[in-house]
C-alpha cells in the first residue's frame, strides 16, 4: 500500500478498511448503462456480442468512465450528460484489456476474477471482440452523446489520437519491444502513452464536449488528468509485486515473468511509493488550480487511485 501523501493537507475520507471513498454513485451510472448496450442485429452474431458483452460486463474500477462524470460534475455539467462518452471510454479499455491478455501479448488466463476472453472464447473470437468494441465506441459516441456536433467531432478526433499511434497502441509497441529510452524519462514515456493517454482523455474529452471552460481550468485539469495517469501506472506497477491474484483479480507478477521495465524495477519498491507520492501532491495541486466548483469527486479517484489495493 501506499503510504500517505506527503502534503498533510490532504486527508481524504475514507472506508472503514481505510480505502479511500471511490464515486460509487457513479460507478453505478457506468454500470448500469452498459449493461443496457446490445451491439449485435442478427442471430448469427450472438456469439460475438456475447463475447464482448462478457468482458464488458466482468466489473473493474471502472476508473476512466468515471473519472468522465466526475469531471463533468466538477464544471458543473450533470453526469448522465457524457454517459455516452463514458461507455465509449469503457469499451475501448476493454478492447485493450482483450488484446493485452492474448498469447501473443502478456499471456494472461486470468482478469477482473475470471477467465480472460480468450480462454473463455478462442483467440479469434477474443481478436474479434476487442475489435468490435473498438468500433462500436466510437459508434456510440457519434450518435448518443449530445452537445455541439463541431465539439464532439474535436472529443472523438482527440479519443482516437488517445488510443492511436500517438497514445496506447503506441505506448503498448513501445512496451512489446522495449524500444523506450532507458532511463527515468524513457519509462514515463512509455507510460504516459500506453495507460496515461487514455486516462487523460477521459478528463478532455469532457472538456471539449462543454466547450467552455476558461483556459487555466482546462490546462489545469490536463495537468491533472496527466498526473494521476503516471500515478495510476505506479500503483499498477507496485500491486503487481505486492498484490495477490485473489485481490488483483488477475495473474500477478506477469510484469517480472515478461521481462518488464516498471517503475519497480527501475526504482525498487520505495522509489516507487516515492514517486506515487509526488505523482498524488502533483495531481492534487493541479486539481486546486482548476478552481471548479466541485473538485470533490475527481480528488475522491485521486486518493483512491493511490491506495487502492486491486
Amino acid at each position: 500500500m501506499i503510504p500517505e501523501p506527503l502534503n498533510p493537507a490532504v486527508q481524504p475520507a475514507s472506508t472503514p478498511e481505510g480505502t479511500p471513498a471511490f464515486p460509487e454513485r457513479l460507478r453505478a451510472l457506468v454500470d448500469a448503462y452498459l449493461a443496457e448496450l446490445r451491439f449485435a442485429t442478427e442471430p448469427a452474431l450472438s456469439g460475438l456480442e456475447e463475447a464482448m458483452r462478457y468482458s464488458l460486463l466482468a466489473g473493474g474500477k471502472r476508473i476512466r468512465p468515471v473519472l468522465a462524470l466526475a469531471t463533468a460534475a466538477a464544471i458543473g455539467m450533470a453526469p448522465d450528460e457524457v454517459l455516452p462518452l463514458a461507455a465509449a471510454l469503457e469499451l475501448i479499455h476493454t478492447y485493450s484489456l482483450i488484446h493485452d491478455d492474448l498469447p501473443a501479448m502478456d499471456d494472461d488466463d486470468m482478469r477482473r476474477g475470471r477467465p480472460t476472453c480468450h480462454v473463455a472464447y478462442g483467440e479469434d473470437v477474443a481478436i474479434l471482440a476487442g475489435d468490435g468494441l473498438y468500433a462500436e465506441a466510437f459508434a456510440h459516441l457519434f450518435t448518443a452523446q449530445r452537445g455541439e456536433p463541431a465539439n464532439i467531432v474535436r472529443a472523438a478526433a482527440e479519443l482516437a489520437a488517445a488510443t492511436g499511434v500517438g497514445g496506447m497502441v503506441g505506448g503498448q509497441y513501445l512496451d512489446v519491444e522495449a524500444s523506450a529510452p532507458a532511463g527515468a524519462g524513457g519509462l514515463r514515456k512509455v507510460h504516459e502513452l500506453k495507460t496515461g493517454r487514455l486516462i487523460r482523455a477521459s478528463v478532455e474529452c469532457v472538456l471539449l464536449i462543454d466547450g467552455s471552460q476558461p483556459p487555466l481550468t482546462s490546462s489545469s485539469l490536463s495537468s491533472f488528468a496527466g498526473e494521476i495517469g503516471v500515478l495510476f501506472q505506479i500503483v499498477d506497477d507496485i500491486l503487481d509485486v505486492t498484490g495477490s491474484d485473489e485481490t488483483l483479480g488477475k495473474t500477478s507478477g506477469s510484469d517480472e515473468r515478461l521481462g518488464k521495465r516498471t517503475y519497480v524495477t527501475e526504482f525498487g519498491l520505495d522509489g516507487a511509493r516515492g514517486l506515487a507520492r509526488l505523482a498524488h501532491d502533483n495531481a492534487t495541486a493541479a486539481l486546486a488550480r482548476a478552481a471548479t466548483r466541485d473538485p470533490s469527486q475527481l480528488q475522491q479517484i485521486t486518493d483512491f487511485i493511490a491506495r487502492r489495493s486491486f
